[in-house]
């Protein structure tokens, strides 16, 4: 990467920064960098890219990193291409091929029928090239050393899927899905349920949540794009203003953000299923997020998070 020493490094406080990570480099060696470019206390990923993968990275800088769950449970869309006829270990291009099969003629009815087969709430195995643990171990570590281990199926959901036929052996996919979902063990899967096995050739992230791609820069373009890197950052109240907001008076957050939980009570009781509400002050900054706590009581707010000035 070229140097950005033009950077100017003033005023960095929080809020987030919306990278376009390239293919080749890890999710954390863009936060590593994006740390160094920002001169921030403290930046972290809300939500990682593998490698070989690309498109929207967020990175949360300094109080923008306490709002990371949001964006983790946020559904994110992806881009890709399916390679048919070949399986490889970790079901990308990244592993080893394990099967060549030949590829059954597609035609549109049975791509509109995989859609449908693969739209709404399914089981997904995770793969063992992933950083979950097993026995206290990460199962991309066991799969490393040549070991396989059985694991739980996990719900997932899929809000939107569309397929497109590129040439008799490969398939553009386009999926919007729910936390937890593998693109590259449902490439895996649709190659399976055609009868020829696939593996993710290629993977772009495009929204997560309500943010997008097209908001992204890539950390080459900071330099170029703003004469202080801080107008870069998009402030928590506007990443979160999709959440339902509380205008509270000055003389009362003193006394929220020191944790007196006492002053939600009036607040009244929540939508089916809301998310957390921001509580902010009359400038429309961020002051702390609440959600709603069920209990023997029938329930109450309570603080989740609580932000600087």
């Amino acid at each position: 990467m070229r140097k950005l020493a033009n950077v100017q490094r003033r005023n960095i406080n929080s809020g987030l920064l919306l990278v376009d990570k390239p293919e080749g480099p890890s999710s954390a060696s863009v936060v590593h960098k994006a740390k160094a470019i920002l001169g921030a206390k403290k930046v972290g990923h809300l939500g990682t890219l593998d490698p070989f993968a690309s498109g929207l990275l967020l990175l949360g800088v300094n109080d923008g990193t306490k709002i990371a769950d949001i964006f983790l449970r946020a559904p994110k869309t992806y881009r890709g291409v399916i390679g048919l006829g070949v399986e490889t270990d970790s079901q990308d291009c990244t592993g080893t091929v394990t099967a060549v099969r030949d590829v059954p003629p597609l035609n549109e009815h049975d791509l509109r029928a995989l859609e449908s087969r693969f739209s709404g709430e399914l089981e997904q195995i995770p793969p063992m090239f992933s950083a979950l643990k097993q026995g206290g171990m990460r199962l991309y570590r066991l799969a490393r050393q040549g070991r396989e281990v059985p694991r739980q199926p996990r719900s997932i959901r899929i809000d939107e899927i569309q397929l497109r036929k590129i040439n008799p052996a490969e398939i553009a996919i386009e999926v919007t899905c729910s936390r937890g979902t593998y693109v590259r063990t449902l490439a895996a899967d649709l190659g399976a349920a055609v009868g020829c096995g696939a593996h993710l050739k290629s993977l772009r992230r495009l929204a997560c949540g309500q943010l997008r791609i097209e908001q992204a820069a890539s950390l080459e373009d900071l330099a170029q794009r703003y004469s202080n890197v801080a107008d870069a950052l998009i402030p928590l109240a506007q990443a979160l203003s999709h959440l339902r907001a509380i205008v509270w008076e000055e003389r009362w957050l003193d006394r929220l953000r020191m944790g007196q939980q006492e002053l939600l009570r009036p607040i009244g009781k929540p939508a089916a299923k809301e998310e957390p509400v921001r509580i902010v002050n009359r400038r429309g900054d961020l002051v702390a997020l609440i959600e709603w706590q069920d209990n023997s009581a029938g329930g109450e707010w309570r603080l989740s998070r609580v932000f600087k000035e």
